[in-house]
């Protein structure tokens, strides 16, 4: 494995963190919203993740890309658990009971999730930082 696969592996770990936590984003920013232009409320949306196998020219060439995989979002799904139920007799969107439908999203779950996000990130710019250390390291034993 080149320096530039390893690279090529890292960027995709930090694609796929970035649209983790733009799903998150979104998740929290409406973690109130009754109201969608569906007509329902919001529902918690989650990144799906799946290997991606590296297709470089030198691992198509060798038969390595199957033994060397990135990480893509292969998928982005709304979550289907029920929305909570608050009694509001007063708010615009209450049903006849008084009770308003929220979204079903959790911020301390989204809190965890983007940690997690966060950290792995954090992992992957190691790993480039790393690779380009040890890519310096081999332009000097030529000197």
């Amino acid at each position: 494995m080149d320096f530039l696969t390893a690279l090529h592996i890292s960027s995709t770990g930090l694609t796929a963190q970035r649209t983790t936590m733009n799903v998150i984003s979104t998740n929290l920013a409406n973690v109130n919203t009754t109201r969608t232009p569906g007509g329902i409320p919001y529902r918690r949306r989650v990144a799906l993740m799946e290997a991606k196998p590296v297709e470089d020219f030198e691992s198509a060439l060798n038969s390595q890309s199957e033994s060397l995989c990135g990480v893509g979002v292969s998928e982005i799904v709304e979550e289907m658990t029920p929305f909570r139920q608050v009694y509001r007799p007063g708010h615009p969107d209450a049903n006849e009971m008084g009770y308003v439908s929220f979204p079903n999203v959790n911020v301390v779950t989204e809190t965890t999730d983007i940690m997690l996000a966060r950290r792995s990130y954090e992992a992957n710019v190691t790993a480039i930082s790393a690779t380009k250390r040890m890519a310096l390291k081999a332009l000097e034993i030529g000197k």
